[in-house]
């Protein structure tokens, strides 16, 4: 072209979650049925919306407010709603105009990171969700900046990494936590949390928040940022596509803290709203919804019954993966993702499974020239078990592993997949693992 059209970040934007569905359709048409394990969509896993849910969407349906625009913030009585739900819990306090709603939490993300200038940076956990780090990298036409999560303790941050960039990194104005953890399942410590908005509040940072597990998390209530934020502005994210579950509805929203503490924060926030208005709004049906579903006799149960489940997943693969030699994890504690890292030394780099097809042993083995060690394995587990993982590089991360589900909701079909993955890694990293046994014993 006349000039060149790409913006500097471009290839940052990647989203292996979804990018490797291409892979497994390419198994999937060699006869091998897949197990999705890919992605955390719980409908698409099978589970049901309750009747009663589908009652009171059926009941909006019906009404012709549900077909038009609402206002720019998001529908008044829902934000009013939240607003009151945030308030009655303690902590910081919001109106129904600290709210700004949203076509779910992605369009929220790309948002704020395209709306940041160029040069601020927002540091971020690693492991992340990519679409947190993609749409940073994107806005700053270079890789993220992230602090350490240590698998050895349950994926806890590294509040001395994170103060020593924010230290030495004057780009840094943000921070970012996601809690519950995707893709790790970690359940932030109210202590994690008072130590990263303590180094935000000496440093003159603010806080981004991704909240859309916060009520699904099953080794007691997460702590949500707002409990613990002080007078540090933050912009905490929530949802309904996993809680209700309604991923489809694309409806998420962003509650604004302590706006009015910084001039320079109040009127990034202000242009978010702005920003907003030249899309009009958000979709009306969904936020329509949220007061009569969260506040219906069943709704509580429904929660819970859900964070039973996959906390019984969790254990099921806790339980099997960390029996194993090869592999490190931390346990889940909520959200519904499971992230497996290898130990250092045991994954092959010319690791193979048996593949009885031949023609498709022969499409992986073009699709494994020059992979990485973590994609090698995850290729051959796809083609050989029919197994759909991601690599956990995905996440922006330096550990090689990959992220499963909790979702299956028949356990004993999910305790045969990890069965399967955990024979799969033993069989794969064998070789490895009796060269450091032998190692370990040689005099």
């Amino acid at each position: 072209m006349r000039n060149n059209i790409v913006h500097a970040g471009s290839s940052e934007l990647t989203y292996e979650i979804r990018g490797i569905v291409a892979l497994a359709r390419q198994v999937e048409a060699h006869g091998v049925p897949i197990v999705w394990e890919n992605i955390g969509d719980p409908v698409a896993k099978g589970e049901p919306i309750p009747a009663w849910m589908k009652e009171i969407v059926r009941d909006l349906a019906l009404q012709d407010a549900a077909y038009g625009y609402c206002p720019t913030e998001g529908v008044l009585t829902t934000r009013q709603f939240l607003a009151e739900l945030r308030n009655g819990r303690g902590g910081a306090q919001i109106t129904p105009n600290d709210i700004l709603f949203f076509n779910g939490l992605g369009d929220a993300i790309s948002r704020v990171y395209t709306l940041l200038r160029r040069e601020t940076r927002v540091i971020g956990p690693s492991p992340a969700y990519p679409t947190h780090s993609s749409a940073e990298g994107a806005h700053a036409g270079t890789r993220p900046i992230t602090y350490h999560c240590d698998p050895a303790r349950n994926w806890e941050p590294d509040l001395a990494d994170l103060e020593n960039h924010v230290k030495f990194n004057s780009a840094i104005s943000g921070i970012l936590l996601i809690n519950p953890g995707n893709p790790t399942g970690a359940v932030y410590s109210r202590e994690i949390l008072e130590g990263i908005v303590d180094i935000a509040r000496r440093y003159d940072l603010f806080i981004i928040s991704d909240e859309i597990y916060i009520n699904l998390s099953f080794a007691g209530d997460a702590v949500p940022l707002a409990d613990v934020i002080g007078d540090v502005p933050a912009l905490c994210m929530a949802g309904i596509s996993k809680e209700l579950p309604w991923p489809g509805a694309r409806c998420g929203w962003i509650e604004v803290y302590n706006r009015h503490v910084d001039p320079n924060f109040e009127v990034f926030v202000k242009s978010l709203f702005q920003a907003k208005m030249l899309e009009v709004c958000a979709t009306t049906m969904p936020q329509m919804s949220i007061p009569t579903i969260m506040t219906h006799p069943e709704y509580l149960k429904h929660v819970e019954d859900r964070r039973r489940r996959y906390e019984r997943a969790a254990e099921i693969a806790y339980d099997r993966f960390s029996q194993l030699e090869a592999v490190t994890l931390g346990k889940p504690q909520g959200a519904f993702y499971l992230s497996i890292v290898f130990r250092d030394g045991y994954l092959p780099h010319d690791g193979v499974m048996p593949i009885a097809n031949t023609a498709l042993r022969e499409f992986i083995e073009s699709k494994v020239i020059g992979a990485t060690p973590e994609s090698r394995f995850v290729y051959y587990l796809l083609a050989a078990t029919g197994i759909c993982v991601v690599p956990l590089s995905s996440f922006e991360t330096p550990y090689q592993g990959f992220r499963m589900t909790l979702l299956e909701r028949d356990l004993d079909r999910y305790t045969l997949t990890v069965d399967t993955i955990a024979a799969a890694i033993e069989q794969y990293c064998g070789a490895q693992a009796a060269a450091k046994t032998l190692a370990t014993v040689t005099p």
